[in-house]
């Protein structure tokens, strides 16, 4: 595990810098974000992804299954909360009633780096256009299941699996035999094997779920890459970014901006 995730507080603000810079522009592209936008993020974690939202007027809420997350976030964004600006929900998002517990609909849904760990996710596709304005757009960031590290094995304690690219796509019986062996959370990283999305699966439950898609990017290297190793983003060559099945295996992150036909 890096340390910078053991450090919340590092965390949070590597998480609004990579916001600031990277997300923000890449919905910008396409939707000019405004003071008063309503803006909600699933998985929204501590929060950082959220801060330069609220610099810039608007008002986020965000929905944390784990309730130790979901305390960061009100530390972070103490003052926030109490004018009204930001508020938390820990709660699964398919128990909660768009206007009853959130106050009404979003202009921007963020789902970063949540994707991947969610069953049935044309289901939650379907279920967020009852959560979006017209001319509302969903956010996600995600890597693509094939990709080295797709297995989120660098959160492993052994240096070992934690340095192997790929391992996470052997066999299921062998990966679980691997992961029992070096003492890792087997129950986490299977599932992460079994919800793991890729490129051209995102792109058909998109269709799928009554979704046009806006605009996209795809990153050889991934923006966060910056604080976890210091190397810079590099987008995926043109060449790569258009051979179907192969660019998941050499993609580390894709953005996809999205709309309701």
């Amino acid at each position: 595990m890096f340390e910078f995730h053991k450090n919340k507080e590092v965390y949070f603000n590597h998480q609004a810098i990579n916001s600031e810079r990277y997300i923000i522009p890449f919905i910008e592209a396409k939707r000019e974000i405004k003071p008063g936008m309503r803006v909600l993020e699933i998985g929204c974690g501590e929060g950082g992804v959220l801060k330069p939202f609220i610099e810039r007027g608007c008002i986020v809420v965000g929905v944390e299954l784990n309730q130790p997350k979901s305390e960061y976030f009100q530390h972070f964004h103490k003052e926030p909360i109490a004018e009204k600006k930001a508020m938390i929900i820990n709660r699964d998002i398919y128990k909660i009633d768009v206007n009853a517990d959130l106050g009404g609909k979003f202009d921007i849904i963020i789902l970063k780096d949540v994707i991947e760990h969610i069953h049935d996710q044309e289901k939650l596709l379907k279920e967020l256009q009852h959560f979006l304005n017209p001319k509302g757009v969903i956010y996600f960031g995600f890597p693509p299941w094939q990709m080295p590290f797709g297995g989120h094995q660098q959160v492993c304690k052994s240096k070992f699996l934690s340095r192997f690219p790929y391992v996470h796509l052997l066999p299921f019986g062998i990966y679980e035999f691997l992961l029992r062996a070096f003492n890792e959370n087997v129950v986490d990283l299977v599932e992460i094997k079994e919800t793991g999305i890729s490129i051209e699966r995102f792109e058909r439950i998109t269709e799928s779920a009554g979704y046009n898609v806006l605009h996209k990017i795809h990153y050889l290297l991934n923006p966060i890459y910056t604080f976890k190793f210091n190397w810079r983003p590099i987008k995926q060559n043109v060449i790569i970014r258009n051979i179907p099945y192969l660019r998941n295996y050499l993609t580390t992150c894709v953005y996809y901006l999205i709309e309701s036909k």
